[in-house]
């Protein structure tokens, strides 16, 4: 099988759904916008490319804190194996779209401030809390 592992850099553009799949597995998924941005040259202002937009499945190690951190609007880095889904709509349809398997899965940093707790026992931390870039953050993020 061919693998093509990817980052993504974007905002998450749907609740994220925590399901069980038949075999009794559970995922979280959620949708995600990825915008390029550029200088125009006439206007010198700065201008959005096309949107692509991917499905993102979290597995295993992932779903406790993908589940406690990300929210739509949330900006977000994944990194995982992107691959193309194809399948037929309801009406005989046929279409297609991008869905990443992720590995990692992160809060963008520079566009949020994170306070985080690592989880009891465990040496992987765990997102307690988020704010804007314009939120005022009272205290120093604590580290467990």
């Amino acid at each position: 099988m061919y693998e093509t592992y990817t980052t993504i850099i974007g905002t998450v553009v749907s609740e994220p759904r925590r399901r069980q799949t038949t075999t009794g597995e559970e995922v979280i998924s959620f949708r995600v916008a990825c915008n390029s941005r550029r200088i125009d040259k006439r206007s010198r202002e700065w201008i959005d490319g096309p949107t692509l937009y991917l499905t993102v499945s979290c597995w295993r190690r992932l779903l406790v804190g993908v589940g406690l951190a990300v929210a739509k609007g949330r900006p977000v880095i994944a990194h995982g194996q992107i691959k193309t889904n194809e399948y037929v709509t309801a009406d005989g349809e046929k279409r297609s779209d991008l869905e990443m398997t992720a590995n990692a899965v992160g809060l963008d940093l520079s566009r949020c401030v994170v306070s985080y707790q690592g989880i009891p026992g465990s040496d992987r931390p765990q997102v307690v809390e988020t704010a804007d870039q314009s939120a005022q953050v009272d205290s120093a993020p604590t580290a467990a």
